[in-house]
């Protein structure tokens, strides 16, 4: 009898200290840091234990493409004059970076003296060069001389036939260039029966065409090889 009240004595002791001792489970914590942070706490002093995560890989940004840079270079046009009557030539162009456009004139079969010579807004020859449209006029302005500062940029003033009807002509100009949204390529000249009074002849057509008469030979402009 002595012996089991021992042993249930030795057990309730034991018991005893069982539920005075305290155990802890160790679990992470993350920190909502921009680096992961987990702590650990010890079982038996509760002393945090910190370990810095940090990214296994590194990934830098991308490097920015060099820019495309475009190297400008001469450029060529090449226009074939022809019409209804004997009047023809060619009128050829050549543009050096973006600098102005030189124009190299020659016309066959002219009477003898000064004729309008412009640049017209469209390339089409359907119903001759009558449907060319009017002088180029991009900047919406009234009709004047290749010096003037309010011109159509198709105004490029005269061209002189000498006493066999030829006209040749060195044009310098800065208005019709060979590229970029005012492209004189597709379009048309034309080469016109009278005089261009330049827009200050008085007359009711000096400020939209010259009034340089009737229009005897015209020819589209395309790129040509140098």
């Amino acid at each position: 009898m002595q012996a089991a009240l021992a042993v249930m004595a030795a057990h309730t002791v034991l018991s005893a200290a069982a539920a005075s001792a305290h155990h802890y489970l160790v679990f992470p914590k993350i920190s909502p840091a921009s680096s992961p942070v987990i702590s650990f706490n010890s079982s038996f002093q509760g002393v945090a234990l910190k370990a810095n995560a940090r990214p296994f890989l590194s990934i830098s940004a991308a490097t920015a493409p060099r820019p495309l840079t475009v190297v400008a270079a001469t450029k060529k046009a090449v226009a074939v004059l022809t019409g209804n009557s004997k009047v023809e030539g060619v009128v050829t162009l050549t543009q050096e970076d973006d600098g102005p456009t030189t124009v190299n004139v020659r016309v066959t079969g002219l009477t003898p003296g000064k004729h309008g010579f412009h640049l017209h807004e469209y390339g089409d020859t359907t119903n001759g060069c009558m449907s060319t449209g009017a002088h180029f006029n991009p900047n919406g302005l009234t009709h004047g001389a290749p010096e003037d500062k309010v011109r159509h940029a198709g105004d490029l003033g005269n061209i002189i036939a000498n006493a066999q009807g030829v006209a040749e002509e060195k044009i310098v100009d800065n208005q019709i260039p060979l590229s970029g949204p005012n492209s004189v390529v597709g379009r048309a000249f034309v080469v016109h029966e009278l005089e261009d009074d330049l827009g200050k002849g008085g007359h009711e057509l000096s400020l939209t065409t010259g009034n340089a008469g009737g229009r005897l030979a015209c020819g589209v402009v395309g790129l040509t090889p140098l």
